[in-house]
């Protein structure tokens, strides 16, 4: 039988192979992106999985005064569907990592 302190540090060296996967995981997330449309394609804004705005494309036919109002709310929905997509993708990429970790499905980890 293991002496606690053998044990003790067992659970350290588990705690700190699940934070740096966990690290990893964030940082793979950034690199991911994901694209959020609008308008049937008139507004698009990229985003990283972890829902940092990459950059955002607008058609010319909606660079107009009288367009702005419509402009606006294109870029808050293609911005909320690219959101949506990053966290499906964050989602994913968590719960291959917690497998990996051999933890329970849904067992939640904070980050």
């Amino acid at each position: 039988m293991k002496s606690m302190e053998e044990m003790i540090q067992a659970a350290q060296a588990a705690a700190e192979t699940i934070q740096k996967q966990m690290t990893e995981t964030q940082g793979k997330l950034d690199q991911m992106e994901v694209e959020g449309l609008s308008g049937g394609g008139l507004v698009k804004i990229r985003c990283s999985a972890k829902g940092r705005v990459i950059g955002v494309a607008i058609d010319d036919s909606l660079m107009q005064p009288s367009e702005k109002p419509i402009l606006e709310d294109l870029i808050a929905a293609a911005y909320n569907d690219a959101r949506v997509k990053a966290d499906s993708v964050a989602n994913e990429e968590l719960a291959k990592a917690q497998s990996g970790m051999g933890l329970p499905p849904g067992f939640k980890l904070p980050f």
